[in-house]
């Protein structure tokens, strides 16, 4: 079977879910003026968006074990497609928010029915070597979403984001409409959602993942949150915010590609979790110490390299005594990490101090290493 075409869509899917986050970030200066907010109001439209995509997650990987992957997608880059054009006719920063959150919860659905088709075709090792590649690909989307961001902004104001992103999301559908196979299990059984909570909320190995994630992906989504804010304490322009994007992208694919390079040589991932972490930390002093400086952006390099290695060993191994009902599991844990997720993201921006957030996640994010058992990761 050729799942070459299935794997360019499914990336196209996953990088949506990633664009939409990073892209919106170098309108929050923009949207800050243009509504008479303070930096940590602006910042909490990421915060926001975390917490509906954590809804969207569940509704929508329930959703597909019941109804199948392909009509599934069609619903949740629908209900985005109208998101945006509601967001774009709003005068109030309140309906802005409410505009965020619908389109966080349709925009769920590229992450956790897409990650759910991925584990639907391939297993075991093989499964975490097309994490492996998505997230080399996906090392792209800092790179598009900042340095597009910034120039649509430059260009129409936040208007500009949300017109992009329309288009995406309609492009996107059409692709889906047209190529998405339908890849849920022909012969399934009932799978009970309170069960199945309750099976993962005992499972030690269900938490740890969830915090592992949330973890790398705070500190992560806290430079693009607090970003914009310190570059103009800093006297640099937005533009130079958009242009830093392509330099963590090189970070993040040379994370990716370094993890795929070491899985193939044997190294378990838990070894590899724990190297990421210790490199985050490092990330994250180094961006404490140069934070004063334009220089701050070199040390988060080692960050999204950490997040680069991470995130593929971790998604490949968490639901795997979850076989039978992927679909739910799948939006459970997604709830979970998600959740977690926008909560560490209101306090860094409430707190407004990324090097401190860095290396409170990536402390985190290496103790939990400490209580893993290889078998289990």
């Amino acid at each position: 079977m050729n799942n070459k075409p299935l794997l360019l869509l499914a990336i196209a899917l996953l990088m949506f879910a990633q664009i939409a986050q990073t892209l919106y970030s170098p309108a929050l200066g923009d949207i800050s003026r243009a509504f008479g907010v303070g930096p940590q109001a602006a910042a909490q439209t990421l915060s926001v968006y975390f917490l509906a995509f954590s809804f969207g997650v569940v509704t929508w990987g329930r959703v597909c074990d019941r109804i199948g992957r392909r009509p599934t997608m069609l619903t949740g880059l629908a209900i985005y497609a109208a998101a945006c054009v509601i967001g774009l006719s709003v005068r109030s920063f309140n309906g802005l928010l409410l505009a965020q959150a619908v389109a966080a919860f349709g925009a769920a659905v590229g992450s956790v029915v897409t990650q759910t088709l991925l584990r639907d075709r391939f297993h075991g090792a093989e499964l975490a070597q097309v994490f492996s590649l998505v997230g080399m690909a996906l090392a792209a989307s800092p790179a598009i979403g900042l340095f597009s961001g910034a120039g649509l902004v430059h260009g129409f104001g936040y208007r500009g984001v949300l017109g992009a992103l329309l288009l995406i999301a309609t492009a996107l559908w059409l692709w889906s409409w047209r190529a998405l196979p339908e890849t849920r299990p022909s012969a399934r059984h009932s799978v009970g959602l309170l069960d199945t909570l309750g099976r993962m909320l005992r499972d030690v190995g269900i938490w740890r993942s969830a915090l592992w994630i949330a973890a790398f992906n705070v500190a992560l989504f806290s430079y693009y949150s607090l970003g914009p804010f310190l570059f103009e304490r800093l006297g640099l322009s937005g533009a130079a915010f958009g242009y830093s994007g392509v330099i963590l992208a090189l970070g993040s694919g040379f994370g990716a590609w370094l993890n795929q390079r070491l899985l193939r040589r044997g190294c378990h991932a838990l070894q590899l979790i724990r190297l990421a972490a210790i490199c985050a930390l490092l990330g994250g002093l180094g961006v404490w110490r140069l934070q004063d400086s334009g220089a701050f952006v070199l040390p988060m390099l080692l960050v999204v390299l950490a997040f680069g290695m991470a995130i593929p060993n971790i998604l490949g191994s968490a639901l795997v005594n979850y076989a039978d009902r992927l679909g739910t599991a799948g939006a459970l844990l997604g709830l979970l990490y998600y959740l977690l997720i926008g909560v560490g993201l209101m306090l860094a921006g409430w707190a407004q101090a990324l090097g401190e957030t860095l290396m409170a996640c990536s402390g985190v994010a290496l103790l939990l290493t400490f209580k893993a058992d290889k078998s289990n990761v």
